[in-house]
């Protein structure tokens, strides 16, 4: 006489969801990587799949295809770009997050300056998005150098590119900041630059307050 196998329980919904956003996660997180390593044609939706570990037809069941699967990790950051910090938050503090952030998420990071070097991967809906986003910043800038924040004659958009690339720059440059003789790879170093970039964006800031020498 053999006993019978127990019967397989059923998942339970809250299982099922969590398996499902588990799944989204180590997708996206594969996605960045790839993407961030050989853009978006370079990319392939295999490779992605074998890194998270996962079926490829999932990539097409949760995002709907490697472009759908693109716009997420694009919207992905532009949510937690916006959460950074406030629109009262200081200057210099806001440099200080987007600097911890880039450190934080080195791939994502370099999959940031791919597509604004060359400015594909994002269907159209998702680019007017970015753009839309980027809009923002510089209105914010704006208002700042309304504020007296910023130096009267200092160009909003400008100021916001120069920002935003100080903040990249250990990443998009790792080679130059080794050879600068800063240690990229120290586990306190991406902590370190975004209090040095504060301090840079402190003394900028406060440089139309300060009496001439």
């Amino acid at each position: 006489m053999t006993d019978k196998a127990a019967p397989r329980r059923s998942p339970e919904p809250g299982d099922r969801q969590r398996d499902a956003e588990r799944t989204r996660h180590v997708l996206l997180e594969a996605a960045v990587a790839e993407f961030s390593a050989h853009g978006f044609s370079g990319a392939r939706v295999g490779d992605i799949a074998a890194r998270a570990g996962v079926n490829k037809q999932l990539i097409s069941y949760y995002f709907g295809g490697k472009q759908g699967l693109f716009d997420a990790i694009s919207d992905r950051w532009r949510r937690d770009e916006q959460g950074l910090a406030g629109p009262d938050t200081q200057l210099s503090e806001v440099v200080r997050e987007y600097a911890r952030q880039s450190a934080r998420s080195p791939d994502l990071t370099r999959l940031v300056l791919r597509q604004g070097i060359d400015g594909t991967g994002g269907s159209a809906g998702e680019e007017e998005a970015l753009r839309a986003r980027f809009r923002e910043v510089a209105a914010d800038f704006g208002r700042r150098r309304d504020a007296g924040e910023l130096a009267a004659d200092l160009d909003p958009a400008s100021v916001g590119l120069a920002l935003f690339a100080m903040a990249a720059a250990p990443v998009g440059f790792p080679h130059i900041a080794r050879a600068l003789g800063l240690d990229v790879d120290a586990p306190d170093f991406g902590e370190r630059y975004a209090a040095q970039v504060a301090r840079i964006v402190s003394l900028l800031a406060d440089g139309e307050r300060r009496p001439p020498r």
